[in-house]
């Protein structure tokens, strides 16, 4: 698919979350369990808002595409995690790895744009409910998922293109549990100093596009909300939000924190990662089912089928 010189590289080392072994014995039984609570989860709340008929609207629309996207997004770096944590030899190569941060990027990508729909969404919703399902009709709102996942591939495919141009001649060891821009940016053995700046400015513009967005969203929701006189009508469209907020702030806060910097890596790196690949596609679900009766009714319909 690219052209890119040669590089001696053709397989590089993971080195995981630990070099202990008894460690990564934990780490294997408490993502395996995140895992597999994570896709439960997700293809509950997808099942949910496809079968239930009360769950048609834009909002439970786009939260099925979050779940789907959640469980792709996941199904990247965990597996492979766990299929290391069970080998001698922790490798993968380097077809491999560009395709891993492909994805990564793709699914990561593209759940930004959505969340930043979806902050939108609860904005028209609230600031000019009459004309809610004028302006968000079905048409429109498949523009937007489709626009979401354009727009993903397009960061994503800039990421692994650049990333893929870089020459590896050793050490091949990546200080992570995947791969990832940065960990392979300090493998490489060449001056990155341009690629590091089109990579951070494709990250940046992508998080001050959704942050602008997200931010005006917000701005007008609050200030439409607070003009609710009801007390329980302001008390719902608040909880609304709110869950929609954690969700916004459980994934974007990592990501800046990886991606809008220079490609040094940091000790608190992995944790970070563990955050935003592992915790909030699992927290995802439990966020907008815990603060959303609709979901929790249907659920509970699906339960006694």
């Amino acid at each position: 698919m690219f052209s890119r010189n040669e590089s001696s590289v053709t397989d590089f080392t993971l080195s995981g979350l630990s070099n202990s072994y008894e460690l990564q014995i934990i780490f294997f039984v408490l993502f395996l369990v995140l895992y597999v609570m994570t896709l439960s989860g997700n293809l509950l709340i997808i099942t949910a808002v496809h079968i239930d008929q009360r769950l048609r609207s834009p909002m439970y629309f786009f939260l099925s595409n979050l779940s789907f996207l959640d469980i792709c997004y996941s199904t990247v770096t965990i597996p492979k995690m766990l299929t290391n944590v069970l080998s001698v030899k922790k490798t993968i190569s380097f077809n491999q790895c560009i395709s891993q941060l492909f994805f990564l990027h793709l699914f990561g990508g593209t759940e930004c744009f959505l969340l930043t729909v979806m902050a939108y969404d609860r904005y028209v919703a609230i600031c000019n409910p009459l004309r809610y399902h004028i302006v968000m009709n079905h048409k429109f709102c498949y523009q937007l998922v489709v626009s979401t996942w354009l727009a993903g591939f397009a960061h994503s495919f800039t990421q692994a293109f650049l990333t893929y141009q870089l020459p590896f001649c050793g050490p091949n060891k990546i200080n992570h549990f995947f791969c990832d821009v940065h960990p392979l940016a300090v493998l490489a053995c060449s001056d990155t100093f341009f690629i590091d700046i089109f990579i951070i400015a494709n990250s940046g513009m992508i998080s001050l596009t959704c942050f602008v967005v997200l931010l005006l969203s917000y701005v007008g929701t609050i200030t439409a909300i607070l003009k609710i006189h009801s007390s329980e009508g302001r008390h719902k469209a608040f909880s609304t939000c709110a869950s929609h907020l954690l969700v916004v702030t459980f994934f974007f806060g990592p990501c800046v924190f990886i991606y809008v910097r220079p490609p040094v890596n940091y000790p608190a790196d992995k944790l970070v990662s563990v955050l935003y690949t592992v915790l909030t596609p699992l927290l995802n679900p439990i966020i907008y089912t815990l603060r959303n009766q609709e979901v929790k009714n249907a659920i509970r319909k699906l339960s006694y089928k």
